[in-house]
């Protein structure tokens, strides 16, 4: 089936991944501040470490959570809102609080500021370096991407990338070869992206007539679960959800059809074998399904080669590329507000 993509700002900030990928990465520094904040974490002179975030924001920070939890530090993840009105015993100069908020100026960060005054040592990771976020934080990692029109895109890649770099330095890994890898990234991001109209086509063959969209996976996929559930939503304005794989089977299985996709990341070793099965039990049950993984038989599915730290990064790749074809049949524009706008200044 033939379609056509409007090709606005949201599609041409996709097309600009590559570069805001090399430009953060570029920007990644060895500083003496995050060496010794690195010291003290392994010191143990903080209590807990509370990683917050909204939308995308949050969702980026799971693979660090998984990071500095194998590395044996406690870390919690709280959804910003909820950190002020509900966890905010928290804030006490025990906690180190590292927050990402790309505008560094959304309503519930303003909020977080304030309650803070000072109180915790504040790591910030934002894409505006002269926001109220970054100015009052004790330390700053900024991503390089320049203006983004509107849904999470090249700014939320390049976050999963200066998080990455950062629970690199936490956990003590060899930079340089944290360095190289990273390096590699924005080349395979390219090279994905060079064959984007095939895959709008792959996925407009396969999600013809579809209703619903569930993305499931395990371990650092959940964050593109998570974060691609939130922009098919707000970019194409169809039903999608993203949710652990396990979580799928306990209520969402009830709902499949053939009216219903269901995306399942494969992941990591540890957990592949059970993803692979969701996937093919959703199709023994009437549903549509398929899996994402660098082997995938799909070519708008199968995703360039990464270090497991970095997968995330490419696994939001083929969601971006559902958010294109579902808007193509739906005849409009992906990634155009109609309701929202691009920093949420109002809780």
């Amino acid at each position: 089936m033939a379609v056509s993509v409007i090709e606005g700002n949201y599609f041409q900030d996709l097309l600009d991944q590559p570069r805001a990928l090399a430009d953060t990465i570029a920007g990644c520094e060895d500083s003496p501040a995050l060496q010794s904040l690195a010291q003290q974490l392994g010191a143990g002179e903080f209590e807990r470490v509370v990683l917050t975030g909204m939308g995308s924001s949050l969702h980026a920070l799971y693979p660090l959570l998984l990071d500095l939890t194998e590395f044996g530090l406690t870390a919690m993840l709280v959804e910003t809102s909820e950190l002020v009105h509900y966890y905010a015993r928290l804030l006490s100069p025990s906690t180190l609080v590292i927050a990402v908020s790309q505008s560094g100026r959304s309503a519930e960060t303003l909020r977080l500021l304030e309650l803070n005054a000072r109180r915790c040592r504040l790591v910030a990771v934002t894409n505006t370096p002269d926001s109220p976020l970054a100015e009052q934080a004790n330390l700053v990692v900024l991503t390089r991407c320049g203006p983004e029109f509107s849904i999470s895109s090249k700014t939320y890649v390049s976050t999963l990338a200066a998080l990455a770099w950062l629970g690199d330095i936490v956990c003590q890994r060899d930079l340089d070869d944290t360095r190289s890898q990273m390096e590699a990234i924005p080349a395979a991001v390219s090279g994905y992206l060079g064959s984007w109209r095939q895959h709008v086509c792959d996925v407009v063959d396969v999600m013809t007539g579809v209703t619903d969209v569930f993305l499931a996976g395990r371990g650092s996929s959940l964050a593109t679960t998570g974060a691609g559930g939130l922009i098919i939503k707000e970019s194409t304005h169809f039903h999608s959800e993203g949710l652990s794989a396990a979580a799928f089977r306990h209520g969402p299985f009830e709902m499949l059809s053939d009216k219903v996709f269901v995306l399942v990341f494969a992941g990591d070793e540890r957990t592949a074998e059970l993803n692979l099965r969701l996937s093919q039990d959703v199709i023994a049950s009437g549903g549509r399904s398929a899996v994402v993984s660098e082997v995938a038989e799909l070519g708008v599915f199968q995703i360039p080669e990464a270090p497991l730290r970095l997968r995330p990064i490419v696994e939001f790749l083929p969601v971006e590329m559902i958010t294109l074809g579902l808007a193509a049949l739906a005849g409009r524009e992906a990634g155009k507000f109609e309701l929202a706008s691009k920093i949420t200044a109002i809780e």
